[in-house]
């Protein structure tokens, strides 16, 4: 092979160059927002929406030029245009710990895991919650194997069958609720490699995301596809029962997915004040501005979470009262004290030393001054 030319050496270390500058950024995100979920999850005023072990998880669209570009469709749930979705997740502190750019027509399930093995760093979480669209049985199987339960709100709960280990004949009176038996002579044989998949999702080696669609680009089947689903079609059953006979459960579910829909309005608001499209063409740049997009998000949570605590605390020491329960219904997820759009002159903002804070707005104080 003849040697390479100073041009192509030089096309060479430009794409190395910028292979490196790719991972630099990318981790710079990652570093940067792990810090601001951590300090966010050990503030005390969290405590109120949660005990910070549960999540949820949702996609949200947005638009892109006319011209398609890397990763944009078009979804017809979504209107004409082309676009893209970014698949969030949030915990029950209202802390945004984790997005991904995925295509507008895929389906949202894969996704679901990687957002709680590769975003969540070290919350203690253990409950998830997701809608429909993020429900599958490689899923269910998948969250229970690594520790997670898996809470999907199904709306096709009716219509989907139960299974059981023994002949549906069994139950008598629920035979219409009972699908075909579970073959779990399937699970033990793929055992092994099932629990290989686990590992290498724990150890980091590849994202929940990348196996799932490679097994869902497989056949019906493929062996170890089929005895995932299976072991899944326990879970989603066991599942199904307490979903069932469980209130609380439904409660819950919905107020984690609510607490999502409340960062998406926020998304919405602050990517160009709801008229944002994604022009990026690059994946990688498309990346990037979901994680600069996700970090703005954490850090206005994390703000607004610090100055609701100080006018919790004023109230409290002005002889206000109030039942603390209510500060459950709050959301630290609104802007209409921040400037989306316009000038921002930082030399002339008021910087403040560490542990200083701003002067609270309170409206009765003004008022008083009035009088």
């Amino acid at each position: 092979m003849p040697p390479a030319s100073g041009r192509e050496r030089e096309q060479k270390t430009g794409c190395l160059r910028a292979d490196a500058a790719t991972i630099a950024s990318a981790y710079n995100y990652q570093a940067a927002l792990g810090m601001i979920v951590a300090a966010h999850h050990d503030l005390p005023f969290t405590r109120h929406w949660g005990a910070g072990t549960s999540s949820s998880s949702d996609g949200q669209f947005f638009r892109s030029g006319r011209n398609r570009s890397a990763a944009a469709d078009i979804n017809a749930k979504y209107g004409s245009e082309p676009g893209l979705k970014i698949y969030s997740h949030l915990s029950d502190h209202f802390a945004s710990f984790g997005s991904r750019i995925m295509s507008a027509t895929a389906g949202e399930a894969p996704y679901v895991l990687d957002g709680l093995m590769l975003g969540a760093g070290a919350l203690p979480l253990h409950e998830h919650y997701t809608d429909t669209g993020g429900a599958t049985d490689h899923v269910f199987a998948l969250c229970h194997l690594l520790g997670f339960r898996f809470v999907p709100r199904l709306r096709d709960i009716a219509d989907r069958k139960l299974g059981s280990i023994a002949a549906p004949s069994t139950y008598k009176g629920i035979e219409s609720l009972m699908g075909r038996t579970i073959k779990t002579a399937a699970i033990e044989a793929d055992w092994d490699d099932i629990v290989r998949i686990v590992a290498s999702i724990k150890e980091g080696a590849v994202a929940p995301s990348a196996i799932l669609r490679k097994l869902a680009a497989y056949k019906r089947q493929n062996r170890l596809d089929f005895a995932l689903a299976e072991l899944g079609r326990i879970e989603r059953t066991l599942f199904a029962l307490d979903w069932l006979e469980q209130p609380d459960l439904r409660r819950a579910c919905q107020a984690g997915l609510n607490k999502g829909e409340a960062r998406h309005t926020l998304a919405a608001a602050i990517y160009t004040n709801r008229q944002g499209r994604f022009t990026d063409r690059s994946i990688e740049n498309q990346e990037y501005r979901a994680s600069g997009l996700n970090l703005l998000i954490a850090a206005i949570s994390y703000w607004n979470t610090v100055y609701m605590d100080r006018a919790a605390q004023h109230l409290q020491s002005s002889g206000g009262t109030f039942d603390d329960a209510l500060l459950a219904h709050l959301s630290p997820m609104g802007w209409v004290h921040i400037s989306l759009t316009g000038d921002y002159l930082w030399q002339r903002a008021n910087r403040l030393s560490p542990g200083e804070f701003r002067t609270l707005n309170d409206p009765m104080a003004r008022l008083k001054l009035v009088a």
